[in-house]
């Protein structure tokens, strides 16, 4: 879910990005690290792999940006350097983190917390998708990013800077995707260098399956996490009416 409300902007933005999954692997890897090496409180080591995920999302878009490498082929190559980096950091294994109240954010309610019905990260995206959708559809940076993606050449004619706006929807990708690997470690417990592989694809289908479109120009967060409901649930109801992975 904040991976595609992450991709839902880069997408609009006529952008693709390859590298989500090893992201999420990469922040799962340096917030277990920070809390098992470095004895880091939790909202801090929360907060570094966040921050890590925003600067990776920086580092794609500048090598778009300022190198004018295809998106595509700038990802695909930031897909192997993250994953790479999460690997030689674990020493290619996982590490082990000290129980903290980071994995309670998506664990299941105890009894005298029913009242809030899902756990706490649940509310997170929920109250995240609610931001952004507001972000995109309702601020200027938004509609930049629709004109951007609508029509480059059109929205350079009319003041508006692609390469900072594609600049910043990966950013934004990255800061959701750091928020997506937060919650991938809330779920193991540990920093997981091989966890998330082939996740960009799910993202990228949640977007189109939600109504954005690959050409640009046009989606919508709400949307998106739709998208990412349907292929969630299809994949629990599978696995709950006893189906094998491979089907």
């Amino acid at each position: 879910g904040f991976g595609a409300i992450g991709m839902t902007f880069i997408v609009v933005a006529r952008m693709i990005d390859l590298s989500v999954g090893s992201l999420v692997a990469l922040v799962t890897v340096v917030i277990a690290w920070c809390l098992s090496a470095l004895k880091l409180d939790p909202a801090a080591a929360a907060g570094i792999g966040v921050g890590v995920g925003l600067l990776a999302g920086s580092f794609n878009g500048l090598l778009i940006t300022q190198l004018r490498l295809s998106p595509f082929i700038a990802t695909l190559g930031s897909l192997l350097i993250f994953r790479g980096i999460a690997t030689g950091m674990a020493g290619e294994q996982k590490i082990d983190a000290p129980l903290t109240w980071l994995a309670s954010l998506l664990a299941r309610l105890p009894l005298e917390n029913k009242f809030m019905l899902v756990p706490v990260g649940v509310w997170l995206l929920i109250a995240a998708a609610i931001v952004a959708s507001l972000t995109l559809q309702r601020t200027v940076f938004g509609r930049n990013v629709i004109a951007v993606g609508a029509n480059p050449e059109a929205a350079r004619l009319a003041g508006i800077s692609p390469s900072r706006i594609r600049l910043a929807v990966f950013a934004l990708g990255g800061f959701f995707a750091g928020t997506a690997g937060l919650m991938q470690f809330s779920r193991l417990t540990v920093g997981d260098p091989t966890v998330a592989e082939g996740l960009e694809l799910d993202i990228i289908a949640a977007t189109v399956i939600g109504g954005a479109s690959l050409s640009g120009g046009r989606g919508t967060v709400y949307g998106s996490l739709l998208g990412a409901l349907v292929i969630a649930t299809i994949r629990s109801g599978c696995t709950q009416v006893g189906l094998p992975n491979w089907v």
